[in-house]
């Protein structure tokens, strides 16, 4: 079946990194592209970066741009993301989330992991 399980997450104080890490199985890693979303307490999801299938392309919401790389390693169906200069607005939930358009839409999640930053 289906899995994506994230690693990675804890606590760390300001300005200090991270990396978290999804690892998939049951499904054409390589062929899905791939997101981080996250979400605060009390707030809605928000997509903080996605990345294409072959990694040649990745986008980054303005919040987290110049801090955080997204990144991904298909022989390994693992995609990362690297979190650096770390602030309490970062803090919450973290999703890794597969998704495909064609020929069908397809999209999957994991549980998350919780990344909480001190001030």
């Amino acid at each position: 079946q289906v899995q994506l399980v994230e690693s990675g997450g804890g606590l760390v104080q300001y300005g200090g990194s991270l990396r978290l890490s999804c690892a998939a199985s049951g499904f054409s890693f390589s062929t899905f592209s791939m997101a981080w979303d996250r979400q605060a307490p009390g707030k809605g999801r928000e997509l903080v970066a996605h990345i294409s299938s072959d990694g040649d392309s990745a986008h980054y919401a303005d919040s987290v741009k110049g801090r955080f790389t997204i990144s991904r390693d298909n022989t390994k169906s693992t995609v990362y993301l690297q979190m650096n200069s770390l602030k309490p607005d970062d803090t919450a939930e973290y999703y890794c989330n597969a998704y495909r358009i064609a020929p069908r839409w397809y999209d999957y999640w994991g549980q998350g992991t919780q990344v909480t930053v001190s001030s």
